[in-house]
C-alpha cells in the first residue's frame, strides 16, 4: 500500500514555523508579564491563557469569520496586503500561534519569575545593558523553560484539530495537516491508512519527549552550577 506523506509533512512544517514564530514573540511577551506591574497585565494574561479553556472549534470560527473577505479584517487583507488567510497554510500559522501561545509563554514565564532578582542587579551593576542581561544572563539560567516551551508549542501544533479544520479545511496539500487526514481515513472506513498516520505522530511524540527528558537530565548539572 502507497502512504501519503503530504499530511505529515505539512503538520511538521506547520509545527516548525509555528514553534519559530512563538519564539520570537511568545519570549519577550513571557519577560515582559513575568516581571511587569502594568494594570492591563491580568487582561493580557487572561487573552494569552484563553486558549487553554477555549474550545478550539470557537476560537476557529471566529478566526474563520475574521479572515473571511466578508468582514473588514479579512477585506482589508486581501485589498491592501493581497493576502487571503481562510483555508491557506498562512491561515493555519496564525491560527496555530494564537492556540498554542500560552504553551510557549507559561513555563518561560515561570522560568523568569523563578530567576532571583540579584541575578539581573548584579548584571546592572557591572554596567550591562538590559539586552545584554537579557540575552546574556536570563535566557540562559531559562534553559530548561525555554526548552519546556518550544517542545510543548511543537507538539500541540502538531496535535491540532479544532482549529486548522475550521480555518483551513481539508485541502489536499495546503491545509490537510495529519490530524485532518486521519479523520477523513476513519470516516472513509481507511483504517490502514488512518493507523499510518496515527502512528507516525505517536512515534515522533514520542521521540520528541524522550530528547527532552534526555537533554533536561544532562543541564541539572548546569543549573546547579548557576
Amino acid at each position: 500500500m502507497n502512504y501519503d506523506w503530504q499530511p505529515l509533512l505539512l503538520t511538521v512544517q506547520l509545527a516548525a514555523v509555528t514553534t519559530a514564530i512563538l519564539i520570537v514573540l511568545g519570549i519577550p511577551l513571557a519577560a515582559w508579564i513575568a516581571h511587569s506591574r502594568a494594570r492591563v497585565k491580568p487582561l493580557i494574561e487572561t487573552l494569552v491563557s484563553l486558549p487553554l479553556v477555549l474550545p478550539p472549534s470557537v476560537l476557529g470560527f471566529y478566526l474563520l469569520l475574521a479572515f473571511s473577505p466578508q468582514h473588514a479584517l479579512g477585506a482589508e487583507l486581501r485589498d491592501h496586503l493581497n493576502l487571503s488567510l481562510v483555508f491557506s497554510f498562512e491561515g493555519l500559522v496564525v491560527g496555530s500561534v494564537l492556540f498554542s501561545l500560552p504553551f510557549m509563554v507559561q513555563p518561560v514565564q515561570s522560568g523568569f519569575q523563578g530567576l532571583p532578582p540579584s541575578l539581573a542587579e548584579a548584571a546592572y551593576t557591572l554596567g550591562k545593558s538590559r539586552l545584554y542581561t537579557y540575552m546574556k544572563v536570563l535566557l540562559p539560567n531559562i534553559r530548561p523553560a525555554l526548552l519546556a516551551g518550544i517542545v510543548l508549542s511543537f507538539a500541540h501544533t502538531v496535535g491540532e484539530f479544532g482549529v486548522v479544520l475550521m480555518i483551513g479545511g481539508n485541502i489536499p496539500g495546503v491545509t490537510r495537516v495529519a490530524s485532518i487526514a486521519i479523520y477523513d481515513e476513519v470516516e472513509s472506513l481507511n483504517y490502514g491508512a488512518a493507523h499510518f498516520h496515527a502512528a507516525v505522530l505517536l512515534l515522533l511524540s514520542f521521540t520528541v519527549l524522550l530528547a527532552v527528558y534526555i537533554l533536561n537530565k544532562r543541564l541539572q548539572p548546569f543549573r546547579r552550577l548557576v
